[in-house]
């Protein structure tokens, strides 16, 4: 008879159960491999630990719907999970911002930092500017989301990248559309805005919200797989990107200020549960690898045995 090895909880793994980052033959695994090696830590960080009695029974029920449904569906379940939760606070953020919008509150910095901006602009940066914000344009964003679903999802030979990506985005754009429909706030006059005009409403900043969301999303892929230096680069690159959207769209006369913000915090709240979701997916595949092989292989070693 052979001994049976006891495996480690999910959630109380160490480090030497699962290597710290890629090292070179490890770099090029592909698929669900490379993703149970190479995806389920952040630098020091185990995105497949869930601490508390919430975080127990968050893994407890990725571990269940895995077996069950597989992991795809426990990142089917988690992603609706957090729709509902962005749909919930983007009701609050309406509410909340539409009362502060008909009183002097934080919309009193919105006239006072664009007349500070006017005096500030020339030809060479406005025009400078205006390409800046096209990247996170109805043009611009759709390009840099399909070319990074493309890129990482056939280097990586794998789906969850291109699910990722793609519901960020279709997410973060459903919310901008919903944000201008129910306030239908009037952006900063032509005179006072830069060309091209935009035509929409002014409440959310799109270009804010959609830049936070999926630049924030490919950024974190990314970091997944690179080592400390490399991961503060990507990380530093995507928030100065942000921030430079969001300048961009009060500078340009395009938004008000608080526009911007609530593009952020929308953003950044969508973003953070998108990363929840993949979590959550993690655990889920990791719980697979628990399992062992299936039944059948186990029932042919024996055979040989």
């Amino acid at each position: 008879m052979r001994p049976t090895a006891t495996r480690p909880s999910i959630a109380s793994r160490g480090e030497e159960s699962r290597p710290a980052g890629p090292t070179a033959p490890q770099a090029q695994q592909e698929g669900v491999a490379g993703e149970r090696q190479q995806d389920v830590r952040l630098g020091d960080v185990d995105l497949t630990a869930w601490s508390g009695p919430l975080g127990e029974a968050t893994a407890a029920s990725a571990t269940t719907l895995s077996r069950r449904a597989g992991a795809y569906s426990a990142l089917a379940v988690a992603l609706a999970v957090g729709v509902a939760v962005i749909s919930a606070a983007a009701a609050i953020v309406i509410v909340i911002y539409a009362a502060v919008t008909t009183s002097q509150g934080v919309a009193g910095l919105d006239r006072p930092l664009l007349d500070l901006l006017l005096g500030t602009r020339s030809p060479v940066v406005d025009t400078l500017l205006t390409a800046v914000t096209a990247t996170a344009g109805k043009i611009g964003m759709p390009l840099i989301a399909i070319t990074a679903m493309v890129v990482l999802g056939v280097r990586r030979r794998s789906w969850t990248p291109v699910v990722l990506i793609a519901v960020t985005g279709a997410v973060s754009l459903l919310l901008t559309i919903t944000g201008k429909e129910f306030i239908a706030r009037v952006r900063p006059p032509y005179s006072d805005a830069v060309p091209p005009f935009e035509l929409s409403e002014s409440f959310p900043s799109g270009h804010t919200l959609n830049a936070v969301a999926v630049v924030g999303i490919i950024g974190y892929l990314l970091a997944l797989r690179r080592g400390r230096r490399a991961r503060i680069t990507i990380v530093t690159a995507a928030v100065l990107y942000v921030l430079l959207i969001g300048f961009t769209r009060v500078y340009l006369g395009h938004h008000w200020l608080t526009d911007v913000l609530a593009g952020l915090v929308l953003g950044a709240a969508w973003l953070a549960l998108v990363i929840t979701a993949h979590r959550y997916y993690l655990t889920a595949r990791s719980a697979e690898r628990e399992a062992g092989p299936p039944a059948e292989v186990h029932t042919r070693e024996q055979h040989e045995s």
